[in-house]
């Protein structure tokens, strides 16, 4: 098991630790088993606020992953469907529990000096 910080936009990492989106789509995921996401809040807050439990993954077509993630998606059909255009399969992170942190942390406190496209394995 590993950890990974995660790029997350503001408006969607702000969802996940309310607890209104319970799922963090992706194109690609980990080819290692995830234990935690490390939450990096990108542009414009560019800072690492917390981290979260990751129970599994998902892998369906789009439209099944939808019916299944709907509730707690946290985002609309049409730009999750934007986002997963062109591909066959679509993943989701399950998430779990959440650890917002007191206060936020730089990318160097995790010794990152730059912000990752996607994730990086910590």
């Amino acid at each position: 098991m590993c950890r990974i910080l995660m790029s997350i936009k503001p408006k969607y990492s702000e969802k996940i630790f309310s607890g209104e989106k319970k799922y963090e789509f992706r194109r690609k995921v980990s080819k290692q088993n995830v234990e935690r996401i490390i939450v990096y809040s990108s542009s414009p807050e560019k800072c690492v606020i917390g981290e979260v439990e990751v129970l599994g993954i998902i892998c369906k077509p789009i439209k099944e992953l939808w019916r299944i993630t709907k509730e707690f998606a946290g985002i609309e059909f049409d730009d999750l469907n934007m986002y997963f255009s062109g591909c066959k399969k679509a993943y989701a992170y399950e998430l779990g529990k959440v650890k917002r942190y007191k206060k936020p942390k730089r990318l160097s406190d995790f010794d990152i000096s730059f912000s990752p496209q996607s994730y990086i394995y910590i």
